[in-house]
């Protein structure tokens, strides 16, 4: 449930335990758990597993380059990538693998995120990066997005989605008052 997928959201780095791990969440500096822990609660509290990683595309270049090696034998069918700055995780990922590759920019510069929005969503043609919101609600989104394209092919995960969805449309009133 919620409380599971809140516990397990806690620990950067790891793996979702008791949960087939489909989806890679990496990021380029541990200071953006706090916005990318978004993704993993709603893919857990989905029953979808993650495996969350600190992966820089500048700063730990042959760790990317090993992890993107295994991961689709590994189990992984989606990449939710967060960085900031410069942002060029996804699109060094998206280069690497033709697996779906979800972009979040985050909000780490002085330019408040629109730099990591730019740099994330101007992919050349032939490379493409799904690019959402900046920060928190962006990867709350991208979450949201992987499970739908998992969903396509898992009808148990499609009845979360949906759950989800009238979850989430029940909680908001009809008036202000």
């Amino acid at each position: 449930g919620r409380k599971a997928a809140k516990k397990a959201a806690g620990r950067p780095g790891g793996k979702s335990r008791g949960k087939r791990v489909r989806v890679a969440v990496l990021m380029g500096s541990k200071s953006d758990w706090d916005a990318m822990k978004a993704a993993v609660e709603v893919l857990e509290g989905m029953g979808v597993g993650c495996d969350v990683r600190v992966i820089s595309a500048h700063r730990t270049p042959a760790r990317h380059s090993a992890y993107l090696t295994t991961a689709e034998s590994k189990g992984i069918e989606v990449f939710i990538c967060g960085a900031g700055f410069a942002a060029h995780l996804a699109g060094v990922t998206a280069a690497l693998t033709p697996l779906p590759v979800l972009g979040v920019p985050l909000d780490s510069s002085a330019l408040n995120g629109v730099d990591s929005l730019l740099a994330t969503v101007q992919m050349p043609g032939g490379i493409p990066v799904a690019t959402f919101g900046i920060g928190k609600s962006g990867a709350k989104n991208a979450g949201l997005f992987a499970a739908a394209i998992l969903a396509g092919s898992d009808a148990k995960l499609r009845r979360a989605l949906d759950a989800f969805r009238k979850r989430q449309t029940a909680a908001v009133p009809e008036r202000p008052y």
